[in-house]
């Protein structure tokens, strides 16, 4: 939410030394102060609501409608053994897991994208949720079943993706065009891995398998939602370091060497979080495509700030993963469909028009020879 900008405060033609950037706003505790981007905050609290009413919409509709101060009872502990049953057994479960997947998506795009410099890479797109994808379905095809085994067990093929896009991306140094295309190979790849594992498998195991690889939150609750929750935590430091380490990786190479700073050192530590984030909301929900390339770019817009703000995309993760899910499981009732259908439906355009835009903007680069 304290995103800043590159620009030393004080430092802008015109502007007496001392003086705080234009939007930002001064926070002081104490001896202490910090400056705080007010459009950024305002950002935060807006998704806050936002994100809260959907929440409520969500446990108030499905197969069923049940009034709001029904399922406000029901969260506090009373309401009738009903709502109970579907409000607090089948509704709550389902949306805690998404909120969690939502978040661990946001994050995990805005760290990579922060890293690669490139709003195309994501998750889902370097092949990172397939790496993820091949460990989960190898994993089904040989009978472990536990869904509470597979996110853990989703961490070491993500893990293991990413190791393999980073080593051949590598040059003397990350190449941010580099690092994508490489990812988009292995992503096709891992594809065609998980594919056979399918084939290879139990008719009833790729038939579980192809509802996974969807992205869908349909039967999931406390016992997917539970290791997920126990990574969030366990990666709470981790991502508050990330939130001060991305600034410096979001300065020019020369900059950053001058300061001090071990670039590639915090570029890999970045990209461990971000891919541990996504391996392990992948082994919870399934690869819910589109997500961790969406939530950044919303986020870095509706906040106008140069990086990308982590908060902020965790949070519009969280509002696309629910809204998505909330739609997916009403527009066609009686059928339910995977939120990732609906997440895919939505990205799949955005990524076309992000691929226009960029061509676009390379040419009227050349067109202007690179000035």
């Amino acid at each position: 939410m304290s995103a800043t900008t590159n620009r030393t405060p004080g430092t802008r033609a015109g502007r007496p030394p001392g003086a705080r950037p234009a939007g930002y706003g001064v926070i002081r505790r104490g001896r202490g102060s910090f400056l705080l981007h007010r459009r950024a905050a305002l950002a935060v609290a807006a998704l806050l609501v936002l994100l809260a009413l959907i929440c409520v919409a969500y446990l108030c509709v499905g197969d069923s409608f049940i009034s709001p101060d029904r399922v406000v009872a029901v969260v506090l502990g009373g309401g009738q053994s009903s709502d109970q049953l579907i409000v607090g057994t089948l509704r709550e479960p389902r949306l805690v897991l998404g909120l969690l997947v939502g978040l661990a998506f946001g994050v995990s795009g805005a760290l990579i994208q922060t890293v690669a410099r490139n709003p195309l890479a994501s998750p889902d797109i370097i092949g990172i949720s397939q790496g993820a994808g091949v460990v989960t379905v190898g994993a089904l095809t040989f009978g472990v079943t536990s869904y509470t085994l597979l996110p853990y067990l989703s961490i070491l093929g993500g893990l293991a993706a990413a190791a393999l896009v980073y080593l051949f991306a590598w040059r003397g140094g990350l190449h941010a065009t580099r690092f994508v295309l490489i990812g988009i190979g292995f992503s096709i790849a891992l594809k065609s891995v998980i594919t056979l594992f399918m084939t290879k498998g139990d008719v009833l195991v790729a038939q579980q398998a192809q509802v996974w690889m969807t992205g869908s939150l349909n039967g999931r609750g406390y016992d997917e939602a539970t290791p997920m929750l126990i990574a969030l935590i366990v990666l709470t430091p981790a991502v508050l370091w990330a939130a001060y380490a991305q600034r410096t990786v979001a300065m020019d190479d020369d900059t950053a060497t001058a300061l001090g700073v071990r670039l590639n050192r915090v570029r890999l530590g970045l990209v461990v979080i971000g891919v541990v984030l996504a391996s392990v909301a992948t082994g919870a929900a399934g690869p819910v495509d589109f997500v961790a390339l969406m939530a950044p770019q919303i986020a870095r817009r509706i906040t106008g700030t140069a990086q990308i703000p982590l908060l902020t995309s965790a949070l519009t993760g969280a509002v696309v993963v629910v809204l998505g899910d909330l739609l997916a499981k009403t527009l066609f009732l009686p059928t339910e469909l995977p939120v990732g259908v609906l997440t895919a439906a939505v990205g799949a355009p955005y990524l076309i028009w992000l691929l226009i835009r960029r061509s676009g903007a390379g040419t009227g680069a050349r067109a202007t020879g690179g000035k």
